[in-house]
């Protein structure tokens, strides 16, 4: 096998060294602040070190990887490793740094190393491509991100709805998780797309009806987590909202059965007036964005709470 290439990305931030590694080392802002990721969960932690799982869109497709990774607070970097690559990927590792230029500013430079399967040159060209595509999305959003952050936390906002459920956690997950049966067990939904090419890893396009009527496409992409959680990141968006992120819940209690659905939302301030009329502000877009996407999740926790009861 040859040497790994080697590759650097950088950036200027206008925001504190300190608020720009906190972001990037706590991996749960990573869809928020990271276009290509869709979610991320902690599968070991020991002190700074950490295994994470990684599931994100590479090259139009989407993947999945683990890596390794440990945190210097102190020197504000981040080294990483993945621990099993999906091909043409044969190995990738790289290091964040983040360096203070002033009180208000930093340079965050990343750093990549990799190989491809084989050392195919194709496999490569592959990855030379996704991982420039990434690197320079990444670092932009993170710029904007960090940015939007410092400058206004009124337009990020999260809530969750929740049912109780008097049947299993299992039939309320296989009801969510059997997205293309959607069209034929809810109201709402006029058509779905569903592909599933890796297992747990699902493209979901759909067409949703409004109370008006209209319809409107949505797609997003999915993780499905062993019957306990499903999580997503909707890439094609409505015009007031730069950001929808959620995942789905099912928990058995000694209280009872729940499932729960959570969105995090990023508004899109230049929209609003157009959409909601010129005497709308954040706040009746927070409330607008909430109520529609409150009434689809609450639509569906009931019909899924239906068929589990069903099903007992």
């Amino acid at each position: 096998m040859s040497e790994p290439k080697e590759v650097e990305h950088e950036i200027t931030i206008s925001a504190p060294a300190a608020e720009v590694y906190r972001l990037i080392a706590d991996v749960a802002n990573w869809p928020r602040i990271f276009p290509p990721t869709i979610y991320v969960d902690h599968l070991e932690r020991s002190g700074n070190e950490e295994l994470i799982g990684i599931w994100a869109t590479a090259g139009g497709q989407a993947k999945n990887w683990t890596s390794r990774r440990v945190l210097d607070p102190e020197g504000l970097r981040i080294t990483f490793r993945q621990t099993v690559s999906t091909p043409p990927v044969a190995s990738m590792g790289g290091t964040w740094i983040i360096e203070p230029l002033d009180a208000g500013t930093s340079r965050v430079r990343l750093l990549h190393d990799y190989t491809a399967v084989d050392d195919d040159p194709a496999g490569l060209a592959w990855i030379d491509e996704a991982v420039d595509r990434n690197s320079r999305s990444e670092l932009a959003a993170l710029r904007t991100n960090v940015e939007l952050a410092t400058a206004s936390d009124e337009l990020t906002f999260s809530f969750e709805d929740t049912v109780q459920v008097d049947g299993a956690a299992k039939d309320l997950y296989d009801f969510v998780n059997e997205a293309d049966r959607w069209s034929e067990r809810l109201p709402h939904v006029a058509t779905v797309r569903l592909t599933e090419d890796t297992p747990g890893l699902q493209t979901l396009e759909m067409d949703t009806r409004a109370k008006d009527g209209s319809t409107h496409t949505t797609k997003s992409y999915r993780v499905c987590l062993d019957g306990r959680k499903i999580a997503y990141k909707q890439t094609t968006l409505p015009a007031l909202m730069n950001l929808h992120t959620g995942y789905w819940t099912f928990r058995e209690t000694d209280e009872g059965t729940f499932a729960s659905s959570q969105h995090t939302v990023v508004l899109r301030p230049e929209n609003i007036a157009k959409i909601l009329g010129p005497q709308a502000g954040i706040a009746e877009a927070r409330e607008y964005v909430r109520g529609a996407l409150s009434t689809n999740s609450r639509a569906t926790l009931n019909h899924a709470k239906a068929y589990a009861e069903a099903r007992r």
